[in-house]
């Protein structure tokens, strides 16, 4: 299993595709639910050139960052680039 690592939040890539998903409500909504409770399933990222690249969890990350935090939970995983 693997075992989540804290990141930089600027340190994360979001690919264009990921983007797209990008719902700006469901975003408000994920951080009122980080407000009010403190689990929270990690992001999954992959290693990419002297970064990491989001692979799940766009709404997670932007619910991070409307919060004015500089870190999150993630997982690094291996995924295949497209």
């Amino acid at each position: 299993m693997f075992k989540p690592v804290e990141l930089k939040i600027e340190e994360i890539y979001v690919p264009a595709e990921r983007r797209k998903e990008l719902d700006p409500e469901k975003v408000e909504t994920v951080a009122e639910q980080i407000l009010a409770e403190a689990g929270e399933t990690p992001i999954q990222v992959r290693e990419g050139k002297g970064r990491y690249v989001l692979v799940r969890g766009v709404h997670r990350l932007e619910a991070r960052k409307a919060l004015g935090e500089e870190t999150i939970q993630a997982f690094i995983v291996a995924a295949r680039q497209h």
